[in-house]
């Protein structure tokens, strides 16, 4: 078994070590941010937040068997070691770039403005029924997450798929540093985080910043139906996927069974062979030839690859499909931006029943939010939406497109400026039948909709 110890954390992060000597070389395995999270053996990581201090919480994390924590200052009567550092989250980062060299298994990280957390689940499905794999959980793919997922790594894993997410210039480095992937997947340059990044110029920039830390023997498989990525040059193997024929790999003969199943052909130089998925959305099509890549290059055959990837599911606001009561609501509540909302809107217009979208504002778009709002609201219109209900500051703007469409239509499109009268309202607007998306930012926390969908 890899693991750390109290002594080896203070030495890599500099840190200084305050404790018993009995508890030096106490194994340390895993790490926890919250704890409530804590297991056996773990290294507790106190951030201060802006609400809340983790250092507040060391010793109940002791009391749950963390076997250190790491800490900014002393905690008065600590119950176990503590490694003091000047910043938890630099510290934490460093360990988690250190764990992860003591590893020599395929590392696959993923990342783009949409996707990226379909291709994840995916790409691990696949490689799970061949492997065993370590996957980013929840939504732990940024600068904090990151390592902490690095450091569930055990001796067990014969390979890891690391979702890395960004919003600025120089995040892709910091992750990047830490994962070193082997494999890096990009799944499209979009508008997400176009706020800070500019324009898709901007994104590609931050994105790509990844290819840096790569070792020569490294490949970058790329979306080849995006323009940008498929222009782009890693400096290393590229391999291409997509739905269009010109790409490396790439799917075709696509037919859907409603929300129950996705069946394609998957096309890869001179083999052929077909593969089922149990999902839901035109993206998993786009992205299922990436899985199969990764899964070649680990050395899968096509009957291991087909088999993985009927071990694929959606998580929870992620295109999850629900039905109940005659209605069928697909949550895609998680997140939102403008190439992300488009794609869903195309996903529900293949549904039967009656094409109804709740949708919210999309963040971080600065400049561009009116702009994209309105574009968002036309598409839905043009895209069989037979209802739209809308909420948020930024969300009048679809609705107000929306109706730039189909303002003859009658009662088609509502705006609700509370949150209070959306979900009051719900039940008056849907009836048997209906297919529902619920779509937004995670800043709206549109998860709070459900309920009244499902009721």
């Amino acid at each position: 078994m890899k693991t750390l110890t109290p002594q080896k954390i203070a030495e890599i992060t500099g840190g200084k070590y305050v404790g018993s000597e009995n508890d030096y070389n106490t194994p340390v395995t895993g790490a926890a941010r919250d704890n409530r999270d804590v297991k056996p053996g773990n290294l507790f990581v106190c951030i201060k937040g802006t609400r809340v201090d983790g250092h507040d919480f060391a010793n109940a994390a002791f009391d749950s068997g963390a076997a250190c924590c790491l800490v900014e200052q002393e905690i008065k009567n600590a119950k176990g070691p503590l490694v003091i550092v000047e910043s938890t989250l630099e510290a934490i980062k460093t360990i988690g770039g250190y764990y992860r060299s003591l590893f020599t298994i395929p590392i696959i990280g993923i990342t783009g403005s949409v996707g990226k957390t379909t291709a994840k689940e995916i790409i691990a499905a696949v490689l799970s029924e061949k492997y065993s794999v370590l996957k980013t959980e929840m939504n732990l793919n940024n600068e904090l997450g990151v390592p902490l997922t690095l450091l569930s790594l055990e001796e067990k894993h014969e390979a890891a798929v690391i979702e890395m997410g960004i919003s600025d210039f120089g995040e892709m480095s910091r992750l990047a540093a830490m994962v070193r992937p082997d494999i890096f997947v990009m799944t499209k340059i979009g508008y997400a985080h176009i706020e800070e990044l500019g324009d898709l110029q901007g994104v590609l920039k931050a994105k790509t910043e990844a290819f840096a830390y790569m070792k020569p023997t490294g490949i970058a498989v790329l979306n080849g139906d995006d323009e940008l990525l498929a222009g782009y040059d890693p400096n290393m193997r590229k391999i291409t996927f997509g739905l269009e024929k010109h790409n490396d790999t790439y799917a075709e003969n696509i037919h859907t069974d409603g929300t129950n199943a996705i069946e394609m052909e998957i096309v890869s130089g001179t083999n052929r062979f077909p593969i089922k998925i149990l999902a839901y959305g035109s993206h998993i099509s786009a992205l299922a030839p990436a899985a199969v890549i990764i899964g070649q290059l680990l050395e899968m055959t096509d009957e291991e690859i087909q088999r993985g990837f009927l071990l694929y599911s959606a998580v929870e606001g992620r295109s999850r499909v629900t039905e109940k009561n005659g209605i069928t609501l697909i949550d895609d509540c998680y997140n939102a931006n403008p190439n992300s909302v488009k794609a869903a809107l195309t996903s529900i217009s293949a549904l039967k029943g009656r094409h109804i979208a709740i949708l919210g504002d999309m963040l971080n778009l600065g400049k561009h939010t009116e702009q994209m709002h309105r574009e968002v609201g036309i598409f839905a219109a043009n895209s069989s939406m037979d209802i739209l209900l809308c909420h948020g500051k930024q969300a009048r703007f679809i609705y107000e497109g929306f109706l730039s469409v189909k303002s003859d239509d009658g009662d088609n499109a509502f705006y609700y400026s509370q949150m209070t009268d959306l979900i009051n309202d719900i039940p008056n607007r849907i009836k048997k039948g209906d297919t529902i998306l619920v779509k937004a930012s995670r800043g709206m926390n549109f998860e709070r909709v459900l309920p009244a969908i499902l009721k």
